[in-house]
This record gives C-alpha cells, structure tokens and sequence, in this order.
C-alpha cells in the first residue's frame, strides 16, 4: 500500500501534471494541499476515470486540502476549531483502515509578521484537534512549513532563527511526536539530508538549496509496516512540457 502527500500549488495549474505522477507512481491514497479552489471546481471526475475517489475541503484563490483514494473515503473532520479564520487546512477521512489526514500548515511569513503568531497558534491546535487519533492507525500528511531538524535545511547555519527554522516552531511539531506521531521519512533515513520543497527563483532546486517540510507522520501502528519511505524528487522536474510545482512530492510503502 503506497501513500503520499504533494502539495501542488494550484491544482488548476498542475491537474495534468497531478495525473502525470498519479499514473507513473500508483499510490493508493494521496494528501494533498495548496489546491487554490473552491470545492464545486474540483476535478472529481478527472480522477474518478484515473480510479480515485475524493473528497476536498476546498477554498477560492487560496489553501485547499484534500485525500485522494483507491478505495471511498469517509470523511470524519473538517479544519480545526477556533482556527476557521486561517482557512481551509485540514481534512481527516477513513480509508483503507487508516485515519488519514492532510494538513497544510499557515506558512507564517516571518518571525516578524503578525501571521507567524496565527501559524504558532494553529500548530499548537493541532495534536488535540487529532485527539484520540493516536490511538488507532493513522497518518497526518502535508506541508507543515517547518524543517523539523538541521538537516532538514540546505543552510542550517544561516536560517536558523528565520521562519521555518525557529525552535519555537520545531517545539511545536515536536508536540506532535511526544503525541505519539513519527516522522515516517527521518525514521526510516535518520541520517539522511534530503529536501521536498525548493524556491523556483535563483535555481534553487539545480543548486540543491531546499528544505524538507512536506512530512508523512504516522502513529505506531503504521510506523511498523513501513517499508520504505521516498522524496520523490524526480516530480521536481517538468515532465513531458508539465510544469512542476516548487514542492516534490512524499510516498511512503506500507506492507
């Protein structure tokens, strides 16, 4: 069983390149964020002829969250409450006997800027509006819009304390592993520097100067079927005159 995440920033713009990885890859159920529309233009039936059924929380211009799936997904969360002002962030459905969630992080701006305090505040939201997800196999998928360690950053040294990289922000996806979530990717490759998002200015991505913010995490139950667990940075990459989003996307194999 193969399950991911990809943040494609605009699915209007990356439809043809969604389905390009969905046909090359298979996955069995997909997270993803950034869809910037409204749930009445998701392209249900476009991925319904490719054997995926969705479900979508969707919001005009910005955000959008959604899960793809071979099998039907229930939905069983919308958003976290209290935190409906910052949009259309998290949605939760049962699926393939796992309670899948995709997650899209405010991205905060800056240390500076008065949204970073609204991402602290929804991230610390977070492992209570999961609640009793712990308890059960379940998966939390997306962009979270923190590198969670040094090695997550192309240049530790000269962002640490800049947005992403601050440690009042790693406390809080450290909250989520004192929860009972594991980071699928930093389990299986402990050692390992690898990165899911580059800058399109300045050839970020061919200078290798990216960051690993797009995480799978999965409670123990999942953890101990993993097989592997892939950045798939190949999906970078333009792909037959596609355009890519700035954001790789993330599979983990399941037995």
């Amino acid at each position: 069983m193969r399950i991911a995440t990809f943040n494609v920033n605009g699915l209007r713009a990356r439809q043809d390149f969604l389905l390009h990885w969905l046909r090359a890859r298979r996955p069995d159920v997909v997270a993803l964020q950034e869809l910037k529309l409204e749930d009445a233009h998701f392209p249900s039936e476009a991925l319904e002829k490719e054997g995926y059924r969705a479900v979508c929380q969707g919001q005009k211009s910005w955000n959008g969250v959604a899960i793809l799936a071979r099998e039907e997904p229930v939905v069983v969360r919308r958003g976290i409450e209290g935190q409906e002002a910052l949009g259309a962030r998290l949605l939760t459905a049962d699926v393939a006997g796992i309670r899948f969630t995709s997650v899209y992080v405010p991205n905060g701006k800056s240390v500076v800027h008065p949204d970073f305090e609204l991402k602290l505040a929804w991230l610390a939201a977070l492992p209570g509006a999961l609640g009793a997800d712990t308890d059960r196999p379940s998966v939390v998928a997306g962009d979270f819009n923190v590198c969670p360690g040094p090695l997550d950053s192309w240049n530790e040294e000269g962002l640490r304390g800049r947005i992403f990289h601050t440690d009042i922000e790693r406390a809080r996806v450290r909250a989520l592993v004192d929860a009972g979530w594991r980071d699928l990717f930093r389990e299986r490759h402990p050692e390992k520097r690898a990165f899911s998002w580059w800058d399109y200015r300045a050839g970020s991505f061919h200078k290798g100067q990216g960051l690993r913010i797009d995480l799978i995490l999965g409670t123990s139950p999942v953890l101990a079927r993993v097989r592997e667990v892939e950045i798939d940075r190949d999906y970078r990459k333009k792909k037959d005159g596609l355009a890519a989003s700035d954001h790789a996307p993330v599979w983990a194999d399941l037995e």
